[in-house]
Order: C-alpha cells, then sequence, then structure tokens
C-alpha cells in the first residue's frame, strides 16, 4: 500500500491495535460520548452499502453488519486491519488504505453511507478525501464523520493562532504506558468548507452532550464536556 508523505501516527496505531481492541468499546468518550452522537446521525443501513473510513478496531464495521449494511472497512493501521479481522472475520471487505491517497478501490457512486469515526484530524489536507467521497457516494447518498472539535484542541493545546492548520503532539494512556500522537488542528470554517466545495449540502452539526453513563463512569469528565466540547459531529448529503 503507497503510504502518503503527511500519513502520522502510524507506528503510534499500529502500537495501539491491541489496546484499542481490547479496551476501546468501554472507554467513556468513545461509548458514552462518540458512538451515540454518531448513531443518531445515521439512518437505517439495512441494505445500504457502507464505507467505514478509518476503521480502527472495527467496533462500527461491526455495528454496521450486525444492522444488516453491506461493508467496506479501510484503515492506514496493519494493526487496525487485523483487529477489524478478528472482530467482524470475512463478512465485510477489509482494505489496508490511506486517506491521503485516491480510493482506487471503489467504484463510483458505489457506496451509500461514508462514515468516519474521529479520523479525518489525521489528515492535513482534506480536499482529496472529501472529493473522493463524493465521488463513490451514490447521489442522496451521506457523509457522516466526527472529529475533535476545534474550540477543544485550540484551547487544550493553548494556541496562539486559531485559524492555522497546525501539527499537534499528543500523550495517551493505554494499558502498556503512554503512546505519543500526533493529529492536525483546523479552524471551524475549514471543516466546512472542505465539506461544501466538494460538492455535499450540510444537513446536521452536533455539539452533544455527554450520556447519563457517561456521568456515572468519569462525573469530572462528564462536567468538563457539559461545558466545553471536545468532538465535533456533521452529516452532510451528496445532492
Amino acid at each position: 500500500m503507497k503510504m502518503h508523505r503527511d500519513s502520522i501516527s502510524l507506528n503510534s496505531y499500529e502500537e495501539m491495535a491491541e489496546y484499542y481492541f481490547s479496551y476501546v468499546d468501554q472507554k467513556p468518550f468513545n461509548a458514552y460520548y462518540e458512538r451515540p452522537a454518531t448513531l443518531s446521525l445515521l439512518p437505517d443501513v439495512a441494505g445500504k452499502r457502507v464505507l467505514d473510513a478509518g476503521c480502527a478496531a472495527g467496533w462500527y464495521t461491526q455495528w454496521l453488519l450486525d444492522k444488516g449494511a453491506a461493508v467496506t472497512a479501510v484503515d492506514f493501521s496493519a494493526g487496525m486491519i487485523e483487529m477489524t479481522r478478528k472482530r467482524v472475520g470475512e463478512r465485510a471487505e477489509i482494505i489496508r488504505a490511506d486517506l491521503n491517497e485516491p480510493l482506487d478501490f471503489m467504484a463510483k457512486e458505489s457506496c451509500d453511507i461514508v462514515l468516519s469515526s474521529l479520523a479525518l484530524h489525521y489528515l492535513k489536507d482534506w480536499t482529496l478525501v472529501m472529493s473522493e467521497f463524493h465521488r463513490i457516494l451514490a447521489k442522496g447518498g451521506l457523509l457522516i464523520f466526527s472529529v475533535h472539535h476545534p474550540f477543544m484542541d485550540f484551547t487544550v493545546f493553548q494556541r496562539d493562532n486559531y485559524f492555522l492548520t497546525e501539527l499537534l503532539d499528543d500523550e495517551w494512556e493505554t494499558q502498556k504506558g503512554k503512546v505519543k500522537v500526533q493529529f492536525y488542528r483546523r479552524p471551524l470554517s475549514q471543516i466546512l468548507s472542505a465539506v461544501l466545495e466538494a460538492g455535499f449540502l450540510l444537513e446536521k452539526v452536533l455539539e452533544p452532550m455527554p450520556t447519563e453513563e457517561f456521568k456515572s463512569a468519569q462525573p469530572d469528565a462528564y462536567r468538563r464536556l457539559t461545558y466545553k466540547p471536545q468532538f465535533l459531529f456533521l452529516r452532510a448529503r451528496k445532492p
């Protein structure tokens, strides 16, 4: 597989593949905050052709399959691809691919839904990926994605210029210790304009509250999320 020169955090995700498979299903930020919001944007997926773009360890791939969708799952990490195969076996088409590169294995208008959970902030430039999502979606098809909220990245990492697109360094705790992760932050205008300029119609923007289950699991983080958003969620449609 061709890797783009701007493919960041690949080694981090190779290192975290087992962690994602074993722990992220129950992690409150995923289970009780990101997933409820993303799922609320999805229609009935039975019989739909879905691209899971940045499938990680395959939680959404499994959920979509269980709901009757035909799924193509892609990730740039060989370890994450292995974990997705471990989770769903041969039920989905699982491909190692870099979203920085053209999705040549997907035909024009071959997809009804593109779902991308917390993946696009690893891409510096969204021009190609949004163009490819638009190309592979059938008319009326949906693009649904979550990313880091620009307000969160700007404030937590104490940046000077909100309007820049810039690479940030972070450390995440895993069962094997800290792992360095890099991702890009960008202003809200760049997030929205990338979607609109690719030809999509914006249908919904969510800045959700965490669920009550989150409150029980991590009350301090729950309170913070009720004041400061962590993730941003969008649904757009190809006309």
